[in-house]
């Protein structure tokens, strides 16, 4: 029997399914592309600036822009020829910088025509500016239309999205010397793209957020912009009929909205998972991870040396291995290179050995298609041939990302943090502490200062003179204690005592030895690397989406503001609540957001699946990894920053 629960799921449209639904009718002219459009696309220029490519090359391929009509994708600042015959869309920010190279291109008449497309709303004043630009050079013609088009936010997956692909909000909320206009700017910000995100899905969301941070002044910002969207029946972007409007009305979404102080030791956590192992030690940035890799390079002299050089790799949705084993285990995830591996080597064989049985080797598919019924085995694994080689540039790909984390891995003991760490956020400080950071094998400075600041937050209280010991062990061990000082005033201030039992009783577990992976011809050679399973757990962020969700009373959101931009009263003290638990909800973390967090929201939905199916959008303002997290701390530690 299929549940409403079940039919909704099936139905839902992702929030990258929509954001690349809106870029191509951008690139159909603002016109909606169908299934049943069989007219050849026209010919255009795309141009745009740093943000608009970035929210563009996480979803839609060169290929992809080829098949909408682009022929050249152009930078707005890069150096451009004019291009008289053709017309140009424009991708690009209202800022003050891209206004004014856009009255340029006007003035320097540099294509035929020009759709500009604002990605958030351009202000009366700017565009004013334009108009008189257009005017001033008489190419009011050639102007053929302005668009706001509300997507200033970047869609990673189906279940991901950030507001930049680099920042450092958590440094701007929390640095001591913030003015008051500088904070009101970066709220406001958040503010325009969490409408954005809201725009394109088509839905008005229901609240949440703790009081007294900066998730709340978000939430109030954001619940304010919304009323006074939906009560302006005329350019409401909510209406039942309009295009953006929700696949699905009859249940309306829970945005939860927290602060990143909730929790900074997941930010500091040494992972295991595949995606996040890339995020924190590849430094995975839009969907783009860059590896070194060696080359022998041949001398004069006949010898040979060894050469680095670095290649790119994009991991897309499309990408099924990557989609099937981005939030496993990193021993799991070798485990199937090496089978896929295998698989592969076993079905090339097949081919070879086929088309050579049949005195084929040189023959084209056509010539073997012709060939009797008694040959049909052979034709299948041939018209399989470029299906086969996609297959295998995936697994060559595959291999070479885990095998650099493999290396990184074994160099800095990531496996004997990760155990750590996660024996330290579930149940108590341990006394090998000082001996890791201590032992000048075990990992960089970095990895050492990352394990201390989550023994410091989520271990037992430690006085000051012991924290002065490990500090003087640390900066033994050739490390910053900046960050460390920073996080011993900021629990002060806070208060924050956080306990094992906050992150729902993680930890490992070693077990028996790797069934496929410890022998030398494997292409991974595990030895001395511990085969660890992780423990499902709940981090606070998971911990408090639950709660909320399923409507569970919890000491921890029992105090939390409620906003509801549909009803006529503001007050969150006075507005009546929505009773029935939440199908839908998206997370927003103010303060920048990691792989692990998200990961851990995709198990929970995961786990509820079977019995009540949940679905859970993960969102920050940028995904940061250790390394640049743990800089803003350095800044921050530098002042007095609390």
């Amino acid at each position: 029997m299929t549940t409403l629960a079940t039919q909704a799921s099936k139905m839902a449209i992702s929030i990258r399914e929509k954001q690349i639904a809106a870029l191509k009718r951008m690139l159909n002219f603002n016109v909606t592309v169908t299934k049943s459009s069989s007219v050849e696309p026209q010919w255009k220029i795309l141009v745009y600036d740093r943000f608009g490519q970035d929210i563009i090359s996480p979803l839609l391929t060169v290929r992809e822009l080829r098949d909408m009509g682009v022929t050249l994708h152009l930078g707005l600042h890069s150096p451009r020829e004019p291009i008289p015959d053709v017309p140009a869309i424009y991708f690009v920010m209202p800022t003050d910088e891209n206004i004014q190279r856009i009255c340029q291109d006007l003035e320097n008449q540099l294509y035929e025509n020009y759709y500009f497309n604002f990605i958030s709303a351009i202000s009366r004043q700017k565009l004013e500016d334009v108009a008189s630009a257009a005017i001033r050079c008489n190419s009011v013609t050639q102007v053929s239309k302005i668009y706001d088009q509300y997507l200033n936010f970047i869609s990673l997956e189906d279940d991901l999205f950030i507001l930049k692909s680099q920042g450092r909000s958590y440094y701007d909320i929390n640095k001591g010397d913030v003015k008051d206009a500088e904070m009101e700017q970066v709220m406001d910000g958040i503010v325009d793209s969490m409408f954005s995100v809201f725009v394109t899905l088509g839905n008005v969301p229901i609240i949440r957020c703790p009081p007294g941070n900066a998730a709340q002044m978000v939430a109030e910002k954001l619940d304010k912009k919304l009323r006074e969207n939906l009560r302006d029946a005329r350019s409401s972007f909510f209406t039942p009929d309009g295009v953006q409007a929700a696949q699905l009305s009859f249940q309306r979404p829970l945005l939860v909205l927290l602060d990143r102080n909730l929790d900074l030791a997941t930010m500091m956590h040494h992972t295991w998972t595949y995606q996040a192992l890339a995020h924190d030690v590849l430094n995975l940035k839009l969907n783009r991870v860059e590896i070194e890799e060696s080359t022998e390079v041949k001398s004069p002299g006949g010898g040979s040396w060894p050469k680095k050089k670095k290649k790119t790799y994009d991991l897309n949705p499309t990408d099924t291995f990557w989609q099937a084993q981005k939030g496993n285990p990193f021993p799991t995830v070798a485990e199937a290179v090496q089978e896929e591996l295998d698989a592969y080597r076993a079905k090339e064989d097949e081919v070879k050995n086929l088309k050579a049985a049949m005195g084929l080797e040189g023959e084209d598919d056509s010539t073997i298609s012709m060939l009797s019924d008694n040959t049909a085995k052979l034709t299948s694994a041939v018209s399989s041939l470029p299906e086969l080689l996609e297959k295998k540039r995936l697994i060559d790909m595959h291999t070479n990302i885990a095998t650099a984390l493999l290396e990184f891995i074994k160099v800095r003991k990531l496996d004997v943090y990760f155990e750590t760490e996660e024996k330290l956020m579930s149940k108590s400080l341990l006394d090998n502490l000082m001996e890791i950071i201590s032992d000048p094998e075990a990992g960089t400075p970095e990895d050492k200062v990352r394990l201390f600041i989550i023994a410091l937050i989520t271990g037992p209280n430690m006085t000051d003179a012991q924290i002065d010991q490990y500090c003087v062990a640390l900066q033994g061990s050739n490390c910053d204690i900046t960050p460390v000082q920073y996080i011993r005033r900021w629990k002060a201030y806070t208060k924050i005592a956080a306990t094992p039992s906050q992150y729902g009783g993680g930890g490992t577990k070693t077990v028996g030895m790797f069934t496929k992976l410890m022998s030398q011809g494997s292409q991974f050679f595990m030895a001395g690397v511990k085969n660890l399973v992780i423990k499902r757990h709940k981090l606070p962020a998971t911990r408090i989406v639950d709660a909320l969700m399923e409507m569970k009373a919890m000491q921890d959101t029992d105090d939390f503001l409620y906003f509801d931009p549909k009803l006529l009263r503001a007050d969150p003290n006075t507005i009546p609540r929505n009773k029935s638990p939440f199908q839908d909800a998206y997370v927003f973390i103010v303060g920048g957001g990691n792989y692990i967090e998200y990961q851990n929201l995709v198990d929970y939905a995961k786990e509820r699946s079977s019995s009540n199916p949940r679905r859970i959008v993960y969102g920050s303002t940028e995904l940061c990894n250790a390394t640049h997290f743990l800089k803003e701390l350095t800044d921050l530690g530098k002042g007095n920053d609390v």
